[in-house]
């Protein structure tokens, strides 16, 4: 279990000292690059490959290092008076050569969470944790306190599509940080709001049990000056002590409700209540149950912020999910392909059932509405698998047509019984009708989806490791494809 480290020196961030980030790529090393970046901090970092966010940050004058060598940190001592403050994460290994180099070095080291946690004690903080849901309600916060002038800072674990980026940098009091769960380190944050979504075990590679990860959460809650949690979620409400409740189910005993009137495909019509009080029948311009949830956990902590509702109400409509939520990736052939990160049977099953009601009510975000349901698959860390593999088993084994891809290990060693042929054997005892196709790969898998596939199909890609580069391998075209083309041009 993460036992909170030595707390770093008391204020050794300046603009003159250089901080380096080993896996400057991740989602939340970038989002804090971004920040101090902006900020006008010396910033460095490396990683194996160059995405999106690094892009960004090179743009912003970032120093960057492909790959992760010792020169790298030799060379960073070398350029600077004085030595480099060295960012790392939990997904850092104890052998990699930057940080081997930094400690024979003696220089300080903090983890990724030392350096959010001095960011969210430092500002007015609302810092959004739980099990599902954290990326898309803080993302929702940080919109609405955007669009109502309050220039928010934000550190997010995802795309938001307010900023065009997973962090931003504003002129107003208010952080908004996501609190990542996964390796027990938000016990180190001391926010003014903490927001917990819902609870429920995951992340099996380092919680033993539930019981452990309540434990961990209690002291995220108790860290923070009060809590603002989801009284929709039994083992909120069984164990902890909000200062605020939300709720989409009831009225009583929460100080902020939204009752759905009416669920559609490209929208949910709510009655929002404040303290048992109707204020506004409010629309949410994405569809879905617990994006009704989502979008009000945003708004209950808006209004803890003292935003006037109306201020709220009128921007309701700009509220966008961040990227890889049920994120529309385009047409393929006459399929509509969507990504989503869903990589927990809860997500998942919340996934398919928005899908299902885009299907069913014929009002959807596409431009025509889809006609049958088809999932793509992957399954995240075996130790995910093995714990919940039945459970992911009842929600597949209720779409129309099912590709897998091999587990994405995550740097975990295989377990057995806990792959994806073990999880299509499970969906054949629920439902033996239901087509599954196994790929060894994402390359056979796409030449699976193409052949059985159909048009006005409605293809989820589900997972949170690389199943998103599906999208890239269905429109690649290959030589032969290439050489048509060019001899009819």
């Amino acid at each position: 279990m993460f036992q909170p480290s030595t707390p770093p020196t008391a204020n050794p961030i300046n603009s003159k000292r250089p901080i380096h980030f080993i896996g400057l790529g991740g989602v939340g090393m970038s989002a804090l690059a971004l920040i101090l970046a902006d900020r006008g901090h010396l910033i460095s970092g490396s990683d194996q490959q160059i995405n999106p966010s690094i892009r960004q940050l090179i743009e912003k004058g970032v120093k960057f290092f492909k790959g992760q060598r010792d020169s790298n940190i030799h060379q960073l001592c070398k350029t600077y008076e004085i030595s480099p403050l060295i960012i790392k994460s939990s997904a850092i290994p104890l052998n990699n050569p930057e940080l081997k180099a930094a400690e024979n070095l003696r220089l300080e080291i903090w983890h990724r969470s030392d350096l959010l946690a001095k960011l969210i004690k430092e500002q007015t903080s609302i810092a959004v944790g739980g099990s599902h849901g954290k990326t898309t309600t803080s993302t929702f916060i940080s919109t609405l306190l955007e669009k109502a002038n309050q220039g928010p800072t934000a550190a997010i674990g995802g795309y938001v599509p307010c900023f065009g980026s997973n962090s931003h940098v504003g002129n107003g009091e208010i952080l908004v940080a996501e609190a990542d769960e996964s390796d027990g380190t938000l016990v180190k944050f001391q926010a003014n709001c903490s927001v917990i979504t819902n609870l429920e075990l995951d992340h099996t590679d380092h919680y033993p049990n539930l019981n452990e990860l309540i434990k961990t959460m209690q002291k995220f809650a108790e860290g923070s000056k009060s809590l603002l949690a989801n009284y929709d979620c039994r083992i909120l409400r069984d164990n902890f002590k909000a200062s605020a409740w939300w709720s989409i189910n009831n009225i009583e005993d929460v100080d902020f409700a939204a009752i759905p009137i009416a669920l559609y495909g490209d929208q949910t019509i709510a009655d929002f209540y404040e303290k048992g009080k109707l204020i506004s029948r409010i629309q949410i311009p994405v569809p879905g149950l617990h994006n009704l949830s989502n979008a009000l956990g945003a708004i209950s902590a808006c209004r803890l912020q003292n935003i006037p509702f109306k201020e709220i109400k009128k921007h309701l409509g700009e509220l966008q999910t961040p990227g890889r939520r049920f994120e529309f990736r385009g047409n393929w052939n006459g399929r509509q392909i969507v990504d989503d990160y869903a990589h927990h049977p809860s997500e998942v099953l919340a996934t398919i059932s928005m899908a299902k009601i885009m299907i069913k009510s014929k009002k959807t975000i596409f431009d025509n509405p889809p006609e049958r349901l088809v999932v793509v698959f992957q399954p995240h860390r075996y130790s995910r698998m093995k714990e919940f593999i039945q459970e992911f088993a009842s929600v597949l084994s209720k779409v129309d047509c099912l590709f897998l891809a091999p587990v994405y290990s995550a740097g975990e060693k295989p377990i057995n019984n806990a792959n994806s042929q073990a999880l299509k054997q499970a969906i054949n005892k629920l439902n033996p009708n239901v087509p599954i196709f196994l790929g060894k790969n994402l390359e056979t898998l796409t030449t699976s989806i193409k052949k059985y596939s159909r048009n006005n199909d409605l293809i989820l890609v589900i997972g949170a490791g690389d199943i998103n580069n599906i999208w890239n391998h269905l429109n690649e075209k290959n030589d032969l494809e290439e050489w048509c083309s060019t001899m009819a041009a």
